[in-house]
């Protein structure tokens, strides 16, 4: 199966950004100290996100991002899907070419399965990750390890 660091990337952005929008606006900076993601990387995946409506920009002094639905009605399959990312476990890419530009006899297994896997990631909303209690002390952690490092920057 292939599911590419885009699409790690932008699911765990999306769950931090639901994690922090009871705080309002969160920047992409913010997002990029808590995950070690690349800024540039963040702001090409927010660019589709924001396309696809699952979030929405902010702009000016205390700007950022916020979710743009409700995390109930926020989907793992839609955040990998608007990063144009696939969850595939066929060797063709779905393309039913896998053996000399045809078919091979294990085609329609591997592609019943990535079908099940993104009807799974379907049922998984932002939401139901929040309240997961080992993600909530994940990002407690997170969280205070991001106040030192600011609280080290300010003696220094």
């Amino acid at each position: 199966m292939r599911l590419t660091t885009k699409g790690r990337y932008a699911v765990t952005a999306m769950l931090d950004l639901a994690l922090h929008s009871g705080q309002g606006p969160v920047s992409l900076s913010e997002i990029s100290s808590r995950q070690h993601i690349s800024l540039s990387y963040l702001e090409q995946l927010f660019a589709k996100l924001r396309r696809r409506g699952l979030v929405k920009s902010i702009r000016g002094p205390g700007g950022g991002y916020c979710l743009d639905q409700p995390t109930e009605n926020t989907f793992v399959a839609d955040i990998i899907d608007a990063v144009d990312e696939s969850v595939d476990a066929t060797n063709c890419s779905g393309e039913a070419n896998c053996q000399e530009g045809e078919v091979c006899l294990t085609h329609h297994l591997w592609s019943d399965l990535s079908d099940q896997i993104h009807t799974f990631l379907s049922g998984i909303s932002l939401a139901s990750l929040v309240e997961r209690r080992e993600i909530q002390q994940i990002a407690t952690r997170q969280n205070h390890r991001e106040a030192d490092q600011i609280a080290m920057t300010m003696v220094d």
